[in-house]
């Protein structure tokens, strides 16, 4: 059985929270809550944010035991660009790209035996 959680349109680049994800995946979630309280990321609060809902799901909506909880999958997909300008030299304006990202965090709950 698994659960997931999804945050949708997060204001911070794909490859920032891309290196905070990685830290997290395949770990059990109280160690990966505290690897993500103690990381100094902005991405960090985020993506605790998220798993702290996947584990409520699991627990409210399939009955899981929280304890018994891993992360089997977490990714990372690009969202919208936001796309602004910024006024250059000689009249000209170049572009600045402000990427969001949609963070999937699923867990499930660990086999016995």
């Amino acid at each position: 059985m698994q659960a997931k959680a999804v945050a949708k349109t997060v204001r911070i680049a794909p490859r920032k929270v891309r290196l905070v994800i990685d830290l997290i995946r395949g770990k059990n979630v109280g160690e990966a809550i505290a690897i993500l309280k103690h990381t100094q990321r902005g991405a960090s609060p985020v993506v605790e944010k998220v798993l702290n809902s996947a584990i409520a799901n699991a627990e409210h909506n399939y009955e899981m035991n929280p304890d018994d909880l891993y992360i089997s999958e977490a990714y990372v997909n690009e969202g919208v660009t936001l796309k602004r300008f910024r006024p250059r030299a000689q009249g000209r304006a170049s572009q600045i790209n402000k990427r969001t990202s949609h963070i999937t965090v699923v867990v499930s709950e660990k086999k016995e035996g």
